[in-house]
């Protein structure tokens, strides 16, 4: 079960933010039971990038096993 302020991953785009499978965020509240989330997502240096509702689907948990990736926002106009 995903929990407020654990980190996720997206698991598909959400163009509206310029965000990509694999960005990470943290989660800012969890909605019914764990049916969708508001996460954060930040910058490399802290800055937020985007607060979005994200279904269950649309994110999963981090694991020990996933890598970092730096990357260029680029937002869509």
């Amino acid at each position: 079960m995903i929990r407020e302020l654990d980190r996720v991953a997206l698991t598909e785009a959400l163009p509206e933010y310029g965000l990509e499978p694999g960005d990470v965020g943290t989660v800012v509240h969890v909605y019914k039971g764990g049916r969708g989330y508001e996460v954060e997502f930040f910058s490399l240096t802290g800055d937020t990038i985007a607060v979005a509702t994200v279904r269950a689907s649309q994110v999963r948990p981090v694991a020990d096993e996933d890598v970092l990736h730096a990357r260029r926002l680029v937002k869509a106009d």
